[in-house]
């Protein structure tokens, strides 16, 4: 019975080192969070998912569904329908590189977009223009996510 066991054990290790490891992008690792629906449908209406599953990295501080519902519902349905001001949003809201929590440096920082979002880091506390990050880190292999309270709209 032992011998059985330590060959089906050993067997499963070989198998498991044999298999190649899942890679997760952005756009993955935030379907794989319950928080993100809203985003997600807009990433994908504006064309912003093509970058996010790109080779990257991206730090995308994304607005959860909680965010997107502060929003008046005609100022998201509008936003919907209009693809080009939809990627403006949605590319505000992502930078260059990969920035964990920790190493977030206070001051502006540029997006994808071109224009820039300032970062502030009191105490283990980040904000993002006037959004609070309320979960951080969520790696992906081309990026990290810091899920954020409110969406920070572009200046207009």
């Amino acid at each position: 019975m032992k011998r059985s066991f330590a060959a089906i054990a050993s067997a499963l290790a070989l198998t498991l080192a044999a298999s190649p490891a899942l890679a997760a992008d952005l756009m993955e690792t935030a379907a794989a969070s319950a928080t993100f629906k809203t985003f997600l449908a807009a990433a994908k209406k504006a064309g912003l998912a093509e970058t996010l599953k790109s080779q990257g990295p991206y730090t995308v501080f994304a607005p959860g569904d909680s965010a997107f519902k502060k929003l008046p519902p005609d100022r998201l349905d509008a936003l919907m329908k209009d693809k080009t001001r939809l990627a403006e949003l949605l590319n505000h809201h992502v930078i260059p590189g990969k920035v964990l929590i920790a190493d977030v440096k206070p001051g502006k920082v540029q997006t994808i977009q071109g224009d820039s979002l300032t970062l502030t880091s009191d105490n283990g506390k980040v904000t993002v223009d006037n959004a609070n990050v309320i979960q951080s880190d969520v790696l992906a292999d081309n990026g990290v996510i810091h899920e954020i309270d409110t969406v920070v709209l572009p200046s207009e």
